[in-house]
């Protein structure tokens, strides 16, 4: 299965929409009514409705860190500082890794934006 997306709240509304528009399978924390859960919580929902999440917030990064270290399971994270990626790299790049990669081999993954 290819990879769907759950964006973290603090995702540009124009990478959502690029990535719609190139027929992406993607939602926002906000329309999951995610916008207030901790990391944690965000990556376990993220897990539990088979979706990689793409952050741009370093606690969260820090967070899936943990869980490879400690092999608690999750979906994967795409993550990408906010000063080094604009809206066209973002959606080109995940793009990319939503047409390459299944969900099956993002599972416990971290892919680092931009490429």
């Amino acid at each position: 299965m290819n990879v769907k997306y759950l964006m973290d709240v603090h995702v540009k509304l124009a990478v959502v929409i690029g990535l719609q528009r190139r027929g992406i399978d993607v939602v926002t924390a906000q329309e999951m009514n995610l916008g207030e859960v901790d990391d944690g919580e965000l990556l376990d929902q993220a897990t539990h409705v088979g979706r990689v999440l793409f952050s741009q917030d370093e606690d969260l990064l820090g967070e899936a860190n943990i869980r490879l270290a400690t092999g608690e399971r999750f979906a994967g994270l795409v993550f990408a500082q906010q000063r080094h990626l604009t809206v066209g790299m973002a959606v080109r790049d995940l793009d990319l890794l939503a047409k390459v990669l299944t969900l099956e081999e993002m599972e416990n993954r971290i892919e680092y934006l931009p490429f």
